[in-house]
């Protein structure tokens, strides 16, 4: 059986040094927030730069098709990339999606990245792609934790990756959680 990790954690804690590690070793990545580019491509909305616009469309498709639809729209490509591959989630958010997921593929492993906050905070102020300031940062935390419910993969993952050092002890800390699940 081909093994199943989804990466959890807040903006800017490192999960896609993870998952580019991952996909760079083989595993088949699987990106949440690819649903909703493309179904905004597919209805002609455009994204913006502040992120607005998918905002609000995540917050219309959770409300039109449930809190875990991402995890429903995802489900097939799941299916049949663990026919081959082992997977890498990236981007579960909700406790709902895990649930879901969950109860479909019982080898599913969280891995969750932790970052002081002020550490996270200055990492997201600092990036290339979608740097927030501290006050969008904060608003962002919050919707995800009181409107997502991200806080419950976070609290209920298997494994923890403190990420405040470098990206080289990140990715040592994954390789001893690789080799734990059978890598």
């Amino acid at each position: 059986m081909h093994k199943c990790i989804a990466v959890v954690g807040m903006s800017g804690s490192g999960k896609s040094v993870v998952t580019d590690y991952l996909e760079q070793n083989h595993w088949k990545k699987l990106y949440f927030g690819g649903i909703t580019y493309k179904l905004m491509e597919e209805q002609g909305i455009e994204r913006t730069p502040d992120g607005k616009s998918e905002k609000e469309f995540r917050e219309k498709l959770r409300k039109e098709h449930g809190p875990e639809c991402y995890a429903k729209f995802l489900d097939p490509e799941i299916q049949k990339a663990l026919k081959n591959n082992d997977v890498v989630l990236d981007g579960l958010y909700s406790w709902y999606e895990y649930k879901y997921l969950i109860e479909r593929y019982p080898q599913l492993k969280l891995v969750c990245i932790v970052v002081d906050k002020e550490v996270r905070y200055q990492r997201v102020a600092e990036r290339p792609d979608r740097p927030f300031d501290r006050e969008a940062i904060e608003y962002r935390d919050l919707s995800e934790i009181e409107n997502l419910y991200k806080g419950g993969p976070i609290a209920f993952a298997d494994y923890y990756i403190f990420n405040n050092r470098s990206k080289e002890d990140e990715i040592e800390r994954l390789k001893e959680i690789l080799e734990d699940i059978g890598e």
